[in-house]
């Protein structure tokens, strides 16, 4: 099949809402949107605390979540594979090579990016702040709604630049879910797939949608960023 005919088969199938295709792209977003979910219902708060409080390995926690910002996707994988078999500490709960699974798997990849973003961007708010908020008597974990709620649209840029790496992982999946058809196949886990078996119309089509997802978040961040800019100003 030649390339053009590819792509015409490819927008055909966007186009087309052909079920197989808005299967896989529904699966791709729910797993992503719940993993970016629950790293940001850990991770903010997690975060935020960090850049306010001071003990002594306080140095060595923020140098181990920096670094796994850079954990590969794969290495991931293995740590819940390992976790969920049969013969892991979760293996009872049956979760291996589910959508769950999935889940856990993308969020443990974004959870230390938006620690680390919400640290970062808090640390600076509690800076600047900190003598202004002590004296309303607002001080230690107090301050930390307060610092997220000023930080917000900052944060919303991490919590997008989560939702990217997620959206595009391949190799934890693969691992956790198993790559089953009609349950566990993802986007990216599908173009790997039909690219190696000649299938260009599908991978095509999957490609170009999270093309369009990664001009979408670039937007969004974009907008954020300078939304926060103009309210700061």
């Amino acid at each position: 099949m030649d390339v053009t005919t590819a792509f015409s088969e490819a927008l055909g199938l966007i186009f087309g809402a052909d079920p197989k295709f808005l299967q896989i792209v529904g699966l791709s977003l729910r797993v992503t949107l719940t993993a970016v979910l629950l790293a940001a219902i850990i991770g903010l708060p997690l975060g935020a605390w960090l850049a306010v409080s001071r003990f002594p390995a306080r140095n060595l926690v923020i140098i181990f979540i920096n670094g796994m910002m850079g954990l590969p996707p794969v290495v991931a994988g293995l740590m819940v594979f390992l976790l969920l078999s049969r013969s892991g500490p979760l293996g009872a709960w049956g979760l291996l090579f589910t959508p769950t699974a999935m889940v856990i798997a993308q969020a443990l990849l974004v959870l230390p990016i938006v620690i680390a973003l919400t640290r970062g961007t808090t640390e600076e708010l509690w800076r600047e702040y900190r003598e202004h908020l002590t004296s309303l008597g607002v001080s230690g974990l107090r301050a930390v709604p307060t610092l997220l709620w000023d930080g917000r649209f900052a944060l919303a840029t991490g919590l997008l630049a989560g939702f990217g790496r997620a959206s595009a992982e391949v190799g934890a999946v693969l691992i956790v879910g198993g790559n089953i058809a009609n349950y566990t196949r993802t986007m990216t886990t599908t173009i790997a797939l039909e690219t190696s078996k000649g299938d260009l119309p599908l991978a095509l089509g999957l490609g170009l949608v999270l093309m369009g997802l990664t001009f979408l978040i670039n937007g969004l961040a974009f907008g954020a960023s300078r939304i926060g800019q103009r309210f700061a100003g």
